[in-house]
């Protein structure tokens, strides 16, 4: 069965990076779209970053801070995360796309949890 399995969560101080993974298993990972969610306690979840064939996007939130990339040969997607802010804090899920417009997902991971102290 497909599995979407994170890693690279912790506690960082505010400024500093992080990078999260997340290793695919059980689908044609460069067939599909892949992106970052994040929920925070108490908030909305929200879309961080996607990246398909046709290129990267990213939350208004998050631009020039994030770096979202993938390796095929590797079945993983990365999340770089630099200049972290307490606002960052919340878990991080690793998603791939049955499509982005409308937004419809196929396979969740568990999700890593991120801290941004201040």
């Amino acid at each position: 069965q497909v599995q979407l399995v994170e890693s690279g969560g912790g506690l960082v101080q505010e400024g500093g990076s992080l990078r999260l993974s997340c290793t695919a298993s059980g689908l044609a990972f460069s067939a599909y779209a892949m992106g970052w969610f994040r929920q925070a306690p108490g908030k909305e979840r929200e879309n961080v970053a996607d990246i398909s064939w046709s290129g990267a996007t990213y939350a208004h939130f998050v631009k020039g801070r994030f770096t979202i990339s993938r390796d095929n040969a590797k079945n993983t997607l990365y999340l770089q995360m630099s200049s972290l802010k307490p606002e960052d804090t919340a878990i991080y899920y690793c998603v791939s796309y049955r499509s982005r417009d409308p937004i419809e997902t196929d396979y969740w991971g568990q999700g890593t949890q991120v801290t941004g102290s201040s």
